[in-house]
């Protein structure tokens, strides 16, 4: 019968340094979906509440030159739309390119930093719950 086999204790704490630097790299996807998430409750309807009338003007008479000016006539609104869609988009390149492409080097790096961080600072760092135990 065939013993399974045992890790050395440095590869045993490699393995969970591992899985230490992922769960940080989870938090900072739930994280950055969690901003996104935020910013489309709060900003979102704050400006399309100020487009309301220029809203019910492009359900009638819809052109490209309507919604320029509906637009171009209230910069907060546009501003706002603009951020959430820019963030929207920004995290989801940023995601698509970690999952087709892996993690930068540099990105991993930070991320071990950080959980060495976490690690020395022990249970009175505010991700200690979510990374090491």
């Amino acid at each position: 019968m065939d013993e399974p086999k045992q890790l050395p204790i440095s590869e045993d704490l490699d393995v969970c340094f591992s899985k230490q630097v992922q769960r940080l790299h989870q938090l900072t996807v739930w994280g950055r979906w969690l901003f996104v998430g935020c910013m489309w409750l709060l900003i979102a309807p704050a400006a399309l509440w100020d487009l309301r009338a220029e809203i019910a003007l492009w359900r009638q008479y819809f052109t490209w030159v309507a919604l320029r000016y509906g637009l171009f006539d209230h910069p907060w609104a546009t501003l706002g739309l603009s951020f959430c869609i820019g963030m929207t988009v920004a995290v989801l390149v940023w995601q698509s390119r970690n999952i087709l492409l892996g993690l930068p080097h540099q990105e991993k790096q930070r991320l071990e930093q950080l959980v060495w961080r976490i690690r020395q600072q022990g249970p009175s760092h505010p991700l200690w719950k979510w990374v090491c135990h």
